[in-house]
């Protein structure tokens, strides 16, 4: 019962591999991590994958190009997991591997997650499962998230509400209601706009710690207005990505600021993150006593301060505190996605994608 999740976000930064031991249920007492890992992608990959997020020229090779790149990368990953735990990929029952999501039009009827499976496969040899978002999208739904499936599995407390908040290159929440059901949705940005901010002005992939925004000052206006966009305001469910959050976004807000200084503009990008956060999980999870968030922005010192901040009933910590490393969850739940397709199980959940009903999500390229 040996899988593999291999995740690349919307922050485009990289790769996360986790191997995990599904020996019972799929629930938190019968699943066991038994390593993860990460492999960096370089700048020319980066810019690849940046550059397919819209429309350009030769778009069929250029994506074909980089999805072989992206999936020899994930095979790096794979061995790297399989180095460090002593294990052969014969042990392996399958790979969920997610692939990178370049455009992402639920509202037209498709989701983009560039990859190539067969190439992993055969890179491998190991059963790769992928495509995991479009069956939902076939049935009417969002396609997204999906995580809070998985979320609802691994880390529900009977008769407690919990909050885990995703903060990637987008930000989701997972609401585990006290009486068993879930509602979750993408709330709006989350890593995404402050990282192409900070490497616009320092260079620098991600703004470590939120130090660069520490250093800056909030501009309420520009704030307000940013808070101002339709889609915070739209019921769910519902789905984003850099198709609507992306810079031409952000300058088009920047237009009636030309004078802001580029610290202050970073810490108002981090505010946005935070504000748009709190603002659903007040409306939907008010109950919860404790936001778990995990993903990349759970390492930003300032974003996390600030979320706090927001939420002056609550506490906020990473998803370290549930015994699981932030960093993992997302693997861990693509992995999870794979092993519930190899059980042929729904892995959706209607009522957060609103799908019109459960559904086996993937398609299996064997070995």
């Amino acid at each position: 019962m040996l899988y593999i999740g291999l995740m690349s976000g919307t922050s485009l930064d990289g790769v996360d591999g986790a191997l995990i031991d599904f020996a019972d249920d799929g629930t938190h007492s019968g699943t066991r991590s038994l390593g993860d890992a990460y492999i960096a992608f370089p700048a020319s990959l980066r810019a690849d994958l940046m550059a397919l997020q819209g429309a350009g020229h030769n778009e069929i090779e250029r994506e074909a190009l980089a999805a072989n790149q992206l999936v020899r990368h994930y095979a790096d990953c794979v061995d790297l997991l399989l180095d460090n735990a002593g294990i052969g990929a014969d042990a392996i029952t399958a790979i969920g591997a997610h692939g990178q999501t370049i455009r992402h039009r639920p509202e037209l009827g498709f989701t983009r997650q560039l990859n190539n499976p067969a190439l992993l496969a055969e890179l491998t040899g190991i059963d790769v499962i992928a495509d995991l978002r479009s069956r939902d999208v076939a049935a009417g739904g969002q396609g997204a998230p999906l995580v809070p499936a998985f979320h609802q599995a691994i880390f529900n407390l009977p008769g407690h509400t919990r909050v885990l908040a995703n903060i990637g290159g987008i930000s989701n929440i997972s609401v585990l209601h006290a009486d068993g059901s879930v509602t979750g949705y993408d709330t709006g940005p989350g890593n995404a706009l402050m990282d192409g901010w900070v490497l616009q002005h320092q260079g620098q992939p991600y703004d470590a710690d939120g130090a660069w925004a520490a250093t800056g000052k909030v501009i309420p206006a520009l704030l307000a207005e940013m808070l101002n966009e339709p889609y915070f305001g739209l019921a769910a469910p519902k789905s984003t990505g850099r198709d609507l959050f992306h810079a031409d976004w952000l300058a088009g807000k920047l237009v009636s600021h030309p004078g802001a200084q580029p610290a202050d503009v970073q810490a108002t990008l981090t505010q946005l993150t935070a504000a748009s956060l709190a603002h659903a999980i007040v409306r939907d999870g008010a109950q919860a006593e404790t936001v778990y968030v995990c993903g990349g922005g759970a390492q930003n010192a300032s974003l996390m301060a600030a979320l706090a901040r927001e939420l002056p009933g609550m506490t906020v910590a990473s998803t370290q505190a549930l015994g699981v490393a932030p960093s993992q969850v997302e693997a861990l739940a693509f992995a999870w996605l794979a092993w519930r397709f190899m059980q042929r199980k729904p892995g959706n959940l209607p009522a957060v994608t609103g799908a019109a009903g459960l559904r086996v999500l993937g398609a299996l390229y064997p070995r």
